[in-house]
């Protein structure tokens, strides 16, 4: 049985009360993937070429990260602090600390292939994808000039906006109906480099919007603004969505809850992930000083054998 077999069954027999806050990610391995084109610090041309519709102009100039903050949507957030750890690190002492460790172990990752697109989902609804892809976002932009676009992706239950205090429309939704441009949808509403397209009015047909080839464009649209874009999914065993997202992405983070989340249901998350390039797994939700690290210090399948 793996190390993260044993770490999955140890959280099971510690169902209790714990807080939603400490986060650990595994550690990537050196030898996959070709080099990547981004570079560590951030440094890359930042940006895009932008129409009304879909947010390329063929002949037109260059826009910058600065000059699509200043045409996009700009709301006043009010941040949560009761979700968001790096505003709030009364919530748990680590919980900042094990971000920090996340996104250094998805800089180890950059370093062996490209990853500049992540998805983050999880086994089932409840485990803390959202609350993982809003704070890990918040860690990447306390970087200097890192820029990081966070995308609501769960058109069935989309709650990224919650933690941000932020509008929830228009967004994904419409701009897959349509409805709504790139640079309308996006939000620029707190100080600093973060963006959000919210999820959007409800959809009544959310695999067929994911699958209209809209999503992809505006993914191949905007990747060159952002250091990182950052897709919150629905869970990857109910339905079928967040395998077509993991399709458009360069790499798949999975959430795992401690103490709630059953092994053998993790175990077929990461089987239903299979091929899509699944590069960790974090565990949330453990208890201060429980002593997962030594457990969670390792890359999904690290032992070339793809167990979970």
């Amino acid at each position: 049985m793996s190390r993260i077999h044993e770490a999955l069954k140890k959280a099971e027999q510690e169902r209790a009360s714990v807080p939603v806050s400490d986060v650990v990610a595994f550690q990537p391995d050196p030898a996959i993937g070709r080099p990547s084109d981004r570079a560590d610090d951030g440094t890359a041309a930042h940006d895009i070429l932008v129409s009304a519709t879909t947010g390329v102009h063929p002949g037109g100039d260059y826009l910058r990260f600065e000059d699509l903050v200043a045409r996009c949507s700009r709301p006043q957030w009010r941040l949560d602090p009761g979700a968001n750890v790096f505003f709030n690190e009364s919530l748990s002492p680590q919980a900042a600390e094990q971000f920090r460790t996340l996104r250094s172990r998805l800089y180890e990752i950059r370093k062996a292939q490209p990853l500049r697109s992540l998805l983050v989902t999880s086994a089932l609804p409840a485990e803390g994808k959202t609350f993982v892809t809003s704070n890990l976002a918040q860690a990447f932009v306390r970087q200097p000039d890192h820029r990081v676009l966070i995308i609501d992706a769960d058109l069935r239950r989309s709650r990224l906006h919650i933690p941000l205090g932020a509008p929830s429309a228009p967004g994904l939704t419409e701009y897959l109906r349509g409805d709504a441009d790139v640079v309308s949808v996006i939000q620029h509403g707190h100080e600093g480099n973060l963006c959000l397209i919210p999820g959007g009015a409800e959809a009544s047909n959310p695999s067929e919007l994911l699958l209209n080839g809209r999503l992809q464009a505006l993914l191949a649209h905007v990747a060159p603004v952002f250091d990182w874009v950052i897709l919150d999914s629905p869970p990857c065993l109910p339905v079928a969505d967040s395998s077509v997202l993991a399709g458009l992405c360069d790499g798949v983070v999975l959430v795992v809850r401690a103490a709630s989340t059953p092994a053998e249901v993790a175990q077929r998350a990461c089987q239903e992930l299979e091929g899509r390039n699944l590069v960790g797994v974090v565990l949330n939700g453990t208890k201060d000083g429980a002593g997962y690290a030594s457990y969670y210090y390792q890359r999904y399948g690290e032992d070339g054998k793809g167990e979970e």
